[in-house]
């Protein structure tokens, strides 16, 4: 018999493509961050962990969060070699630069109080819970830190 999980029915769930969402990776939050402008945290992500300077470029260059995304996640775009260390970290960094930058998003941060932070991606196990909830969630987990950072500081 399966029993609820209680952390996870509280939880507080986003998905990185809610653009209404300022805890949204592609939210329309520019970010300044190893001394260039970023239009997202997507962007940055995306273009830092691209092994071709050229295909980093192009990220960089594009609309929205959501294009860089789907364009850094073409299979046949190489990723840097230790892409599953590096990335959360560089993930991390563009978050906390996000709510250093904008109150919204600091308030934002601090409304979900002590809950567990969730990227509801049905498909992406490695930035979200996956459709089984068995996902790595490095998304959550790095916006959990920056809150319990923040609330340390304070």
């Amino acid at each position: 018999m399966f029993t609820a999980n209680l952390a996870m029915e509280k939880a507080f769930q986003f998905s990185r493509f809610d653009l209404s969402n300022p805890l949204s990776t592609c939210s329309a939050h520019p970010i300044l961050l190893d001394d260039e402008n970023w239009l997202t945290c997507e962007h940055y992500v995306q273009a830092k962990t691209l092994r071709s300077a050229q295909h980093a470029q192009k990220v960089a260059s594009l609309p929205t969060g959501e294009k860089a995304y789907a364009y850094g996640k073409a299979w046949y775009r190489a990723n840097i070699a230790d892409y599953k260390t590096t990335a959360p970290i560089m993930m991390k960094r563009a978050l906390y630069t996000k709510v250093q930058m904008y109150e919204e998003v600091r308030e934002a941060l601090f409304a979900t109080e002590d809950r567990l932070i969730v990227e509801t991606s049905q498909y992406d196990y490695f930035w979200g819970i996956g459709r089984d909830q068995r996902g790595l969630n490095h998304i959550g987990k790095a916006w959990m830190d920056i809150r319990d950072k923040l609330q340390a500081a304070s």
